[in-house]
């Protein structure tokens, strides 16, 4: 298969004599990330001494006969002073400006992830304040972007490879800039500004459409017993991956082509986006993907094992088994226009990824949901939401994370208890009544609050209690900070 050979061409090392280069992570504008070794490389002649000069730190090493090379910065502190990168190699020279030290994240997912700001519901309000120097973008473009339900023509197939996919360099906010950034990772990090002093850095590497599948490398997935045959044989005809991106991949690559890659075949992303990027080191993930891994049963009950195993997979690649891992849980849709009949599931399956991945926390997005339309364009609120969990666990501050998760359902004299974890001052926006609850996740229920528990009236024990049960949800219980209850299925004791 023409992708496989091409991972493995791009993991050999480079050939030739070239001039000196830097990897396309190094542009102006950049953000380094503080409190870490940061390493810089490249390619140049082989045998040639490169010196890099940083901070009034240089280092020193010689090109390798492969052409490539890669020296070591020590730990810089954050500063919004601008800084100037220099690489030298006999008679070139390459300098980059505008440099800051700061907090750099990782942005993946699909399309609710790449969301442009332009198409945001606050973009015109926020448009006034974007003007944010010390808020940076690595920002890129890929193949095949905005390319739906249609063949792929030659230039995007051409380009259909780790080394071409993404293109782009680091870019300051403001009122240009912003237009096409991801608004998610926008509000997420100016959050951060607003709350830290430092500047902070964004790398959007999402892909509309794109499975979980694509983000794991080829690597974990075949050493692991049970999604080894994810990467076995024609992804295309491959029935361990879901139905609908097996269909959009046949519609971009007629005949189904079987020497051409695509951005949604396992490991793709990993191998254009992630790879080439290490070891360059971020402080954290931010994850929005999962609309794609949920029409199917066998595709939502395997997602939060997945999940886990690529949160494992880029914990080692950055030899860093902290590394934060943020994700959004999916929003609320209706059936009428949308295939969502499996979302309660599937927001039940993402709450309890939490359980399975240490350092991770979920935003909820299920009140910010469009009922016809799987891009709800208020991405304001679950970018906040992202920041709160970022600012909570990451950098210890004492804010609210989360809204209430549910702790234990248990029945006594003819009431269901429940308890939550984030649960004080439970409440309903509005002063209506609590709503979402059922005890066969069809029914709702009559359910009130009491102290930091809900109460449901039941003649006898239900074996579970559901919450938010469905695809476009109807609970409305909120904590003190004001943040929305996950949908939720859970067993009475």
């Amino acid at each position: 298969m023409k992708f496989l050979i091409n991972v493995l061409l791009f993991l050999l090392p480079f050939a030739g004599h070239t001039q000196l280069q830097l990897a396309p992570i190094f542009t102006d504008g950049m953000v380094f990330q503080r409190g870490v070794a940061v390493p810089v490389w490249g390619k140049g002649m082989p045998g040639a001494e490169v010196e890099v000069t940083f901070n009034d730190q240089a280092e020193k090493t010689a090109v390798k006969a492969d052409s490539t090379w890669r020296v070591w910065l020590g730990p810089q502190s954050s500063g919004k002073r601008h800084t100037q990168l220099l690489v030298q190699s006999g008679q070139s020279e390459i300098q980059l400006s505008e440099i800051l030290v700061g907090d750099v994240w990782l942005c993946l997912g699909q399309s609710n992830m790449q969301w442009p700001m332009q198409r945001e519901m606050h973009f015109l309000s926020e448009t006034p304040n974007s003007n944010q120097p010390n808020l940076r973008f690595f920002n890129p473009s890929y193949a095949g972007e905005h390319i739906f339900g249609t063949p792929f023509a030659d230039p995007v197939l051409r380009r259909l490879n780790t080394k071409d996919f993404y293109t782009g360099s680091w870019e300051k906010s403001d009122s240009s800039s912003i237009r096409t950034m991801s608004a998610v990772a926008y509000y997420f990090g100016k959050s951060l500004l607003e709350n830290l002093d430092l500047p902070i850095g964004l790398i959007d590497l999402s892909i509309g459409g794109a499975p979980i599948e694509t983000f794991i490398p080829v690597a974990s997935l075949v050493s692991d017993p049970e999604f080894s045959p994810k990467v076995s044989g024609n992804w295309l005809q491959n029935e361990h991956l879901p139905i609908w991106v097996r269909e959009r991949g046949l519609q971009n690559l007629p005949g189904q082509r079987k020497d051409a890659a695509h951005p949604f075949q396992p490991g793709f992303a990993y191998a254009a986006g992630i790879a080439p990027l290490l070891p360059f080191p971020v402080k954290g993930i931010l994850w929005y993907q999962g609309e794609s891994n949920a029409q199917e049963p066998e595709r939502v009950e395997e997602y939060g094992r997945l999940c886990s195993l690529m949160v494992s997979a880029y914990r080692t690649a950055w030899g860093n088994p902290q590394l934060p891992f943020y994700f959004v849980q999916l929003s609320s849709i209706d059936t009428v226009k949308y295939k969502g009949q499996l979302w309660p599931e599937f927001r039940d399956m993402q709450r309890r990824i939490q359980e399975l991945i240490p350092y991770s926390g979920m935003a909820v997005s299920s009140d910010a949901g469009a009922l016809h339309d799987v891009h709800p364009t208020d991405k304001k609120v679950v970018g906040a939401r992202l920041a709160r969990w970022a600012l909570h666990a990451t950098y210890s501050q004492r804010i609210m994370p989360s809204g209430p998760l549910p702790l234990a359902a248990t029945y006594s004299k003819g009431i269901v208890k429940i308890t939550f974890k984030y649960g004080k001052n439970l409440h309903t926006v509005g002063n209506v009544a609590l709503q979402g609850f059922s005890l066969d996740g069809n029914t709702p229920t009559i359910a009130r609050i009491s102290g930091k528990e809900v109460w449901i009236p039941a003649s006898q024990k239900p074996s579970f209690v559901f919450y938010g049960w469905q695809p476009y949800s109807l609970g409305n219980l909120y904590n003190d900070a004001q943040l929305p209850a996950s949908t939720f299925k859970i067993p009475v004791r």
